[in-house]
């Protein structure tokens, strides 16, 4: 796919979807990992006033899914659990050049307070940047 981000999330370790169990009506499980702080100012969706994560999958989820995942962040070997719901969809050969892929908006509770708080400490003076990202 081309487009005129930065690489980083393209590789195929990044993102990984595992079923939970063959046949399964339980939702995936999402394994995130960010690498750098770019990595992670490209993929967190600050406009959600809960925070929220775009995940770029060409998998089929409707707004409103609810979603879990591990997220470990640049420099940490921590995973940190990420649970939301699907608020933004971005399809296939999307007029924006952005990835396919879906945004995720935190629970607003506790678990997703700290994960916010993480993120934006995390990306420091990122959070205010102007650069394109695959969101907004």
């Amino acid at each position: 796919m081309s487009n005129s981000f930065p690489s980083g999330l393209t590789d195929a370790s990044t993102w990984s979807e595992s079923a939970l169990s063959a046949g399964s009506t339980r939702p995936a499980v999402l394994q995130l990992r960010m690498d750098t702080p770019l990595d992670l100012y490209q993929a967190y969706i600050s406009v959600f006033a809960e925070g929220g994560f775009f995940v770029q999958t060409s998998r089929d989820y409707q707004l409103g899914d609810e979603l879990y995942g591990l997220l470990t962040l640049p420099h940490e070997t921590k995973r940190h659990p990420l649970i939301g719901h699907v608020a933004w969809i971005t399809p296939a050969n999307s007029p924006t050049g952005r990835p396919q892929g879906v945004g995720i908006r935190f629970t607003a509770d506790a678990r997703g307070e700290t994960l916010k708080k993480k993120i934006e400490a995390a990306l420091g003076a990122l959070l205010g940047s102007n650069r394109a990202n695959y969101t907004v």
